[in-house]
């Protein structure tokens, strides 16, 4: 691993742990708010069954609430983990051009399955991240093709 993507990895990391921290700190408010228990303490119904005082939220939902009201550092949380998942696939399969673009596209799937299960949320926030997840999605998708159009173009000049 070269130099330039040690520093890129660190400095990527430096960004997924302050937003991480803030966005925990903006979603502890979930405490506060016994009306949005029902509708954004997902993990913890899941987990501990229907939610009837603060002790019940797990820290989990302090982040979807985070995303539901705030969504900046939780925005900042998903493109700094994004960057170093695509960073690592690089690192992993840069000798592969071909695995390195599914190992994108799958990457891009996620990304739209994640947009279609947010859809149809009402708050801000959650249509950020709509907006977000699809854009990503559909731009690693494509940046996939356009690699593997490339190689193909590149294995036929070489012909």
């Amino acid at each position: 691993m070269s130099f330039k993507t040690i520093i890129q990895l660190c400095i990527a990391s430096m960004f997924l742990v302050f937003s991480t921290l803030v966005a925990w700190y903006e979603g502890s408010s979930i405490l506060n708010t016994p009306w949005e228990w029902r509708y954004t303490a997902i993990f913890s119904e899941i987990v501990n069954g229907p939610v009837m005082q603060a002790d019940d939220i797990l820290t989990i939902d302090y982040f979807v609430y985070a995303a539901k009201f705030t969504a900046i550092f939780p925005l900042l949380m998903l493109l700094s983990s994004t960057y170093i998942i695509i960073l690592l696939g690089y690192v992993l399969f840069k000798r592969n051009i071909k695995k390195y673009s599914y190992f994108l596209s799958c990457i891009g799937v996620i990304f739209l399955v994640l947009s279609v299960l947010v859809s149809s949320s009402p708050t801000i926030g959650l249509k950020i991240f709509f907006n977000c997840f699809l854009l990503l999605g559909i731009l690693l998708i494509v940046i996939a093709l356009l690699r593997l159009f490339n190689l193909t173009i590149f294995r036929k000049q070489m012909l």
